[in-house]
């Protein structure tokens, strides 16, 4: 039997966090370095010598820093609030929130940094009336904000059409559905411009990321844009069952059961792979496997 060859998501899969750091550490060293030099030419482009090169490098220094830790904030907030084509306008308020928090932070955590790298060159820092500086501050923040929100949800789509996006089969727009639409027997998925059909029976196991629920089958995720709770009361409760507040197993592929100490167990699959089962669905998952 020959090795099934990878994709092309498979082969990014263990690069995938060293290009994402690697992108926004790029994008802002890039900006930092280009923009304290284009700052110092204009300020002594006049008089030549009277701005040192330090004083632009701390200032775009210390905000390039602040927007290290705030990047990874955004990727959770995206995560946890996804924006797409359709909900735009109803995430629109979070964002316009999101900004002003994170300008904020942006703000007056470059103003500390500059304070302190001010001191350490023995001089003192003014960054101005502070009503006037924020507001033009928040100018250039909520563009960067909303920049980066773009970036992250647009990386996220090629990633989800990379590895394949799944979704319920919709009613025919003619006559009544081929199979059960409430209950489907198998789910469309999106692939690289290609669309193929995947049998229910055939997910081995499902989990919860975000407003996304990943289905696994034959050791590929496809996405799917569900709760947990959604896509749970429309799969066969006969072969699936929730046994932590993310997963789902089908009973088909359950090896063994694990217990712990804690009152939780482990559940371990035919292929090799460990889940977590709480306490919470433990008893029916016993009682459920006692019955086959």
């Amino acid at each position: 039997m020959q090795p099934s060859v990878r994709t092309a998501y498979e082969r990014y899969r263990p690069w995938r966090r060293w290009v994402e750091i690697g992108f926004f550490a790029a994008v802002l060293v890039v900006n930092a370095v280009g923009n304290t030099v284009t700052t110092w030419i204009d300020l002594n482009r006049s008089e030549p010598g009277r701005v040192p090169m330090w004083e632009p490098a701390v200032w775009e220094g210390s905000s390039a820093l602040l927007w290290t830790v705030i990047i990874p904030l955004v990727a959770v907030l995206t995560w946890r609030w996804p924006t797409h084509w359709d909900n735009w306008r109803r995430r629109l308020p979070l964002h316009l929130v999101a900004s002003v928090a994170v300008s904020l932070v942006h703000v007056s955590g470059m103003v500390g940094l500059r304070v302190l790298a001010y001191r350490w060159q023995g001089a003192d820092y003014d960054f101005g009336p502070w009503p006037r500086e924020l507001g033009y501050e928040y100018l250039k923040d909520v563009r960067t904000y909303l920049g980066f929100v773009v970036i992250i949800e647009v990386y996220r789509l090629l990633l989800r059409r990379l590895q394949g996006e799944a979704s319920f089969l919709a009613a025919p727009d003619d006559g009544p559905p081929v199979e059960a639409v409430d209950r489907p027997d198998r789910f469309l998925v999106r692939k690289l411009g290609r669309e193929f059909l995947v049998a229910a029976n055939d997910i081995e196991w499902l989990q919860a990321s975000g407003n996304y629920v990943n289905l696994r089958v034959r050791g590929h995720d496809y996405p799917l844009r569900s709760t947990i709770a959604g896509i749970e009361a429309r799969l066969d409760p006969a072969r699936f069952l929730r046994i932590h507040r993310s997963y789902i197993a089908n009973l088909d592929h359950l090896a063994s059961i694990e217990p712990l100490d804690t009152g939780d167990a482990r559940v371990h699959l035919k292929d090799g792979t460990a889940l977590p089962c709480s306490r919470r669905y433990r008893g029916e998952l016993r009682d459920r496997l006692g019955e086959s």
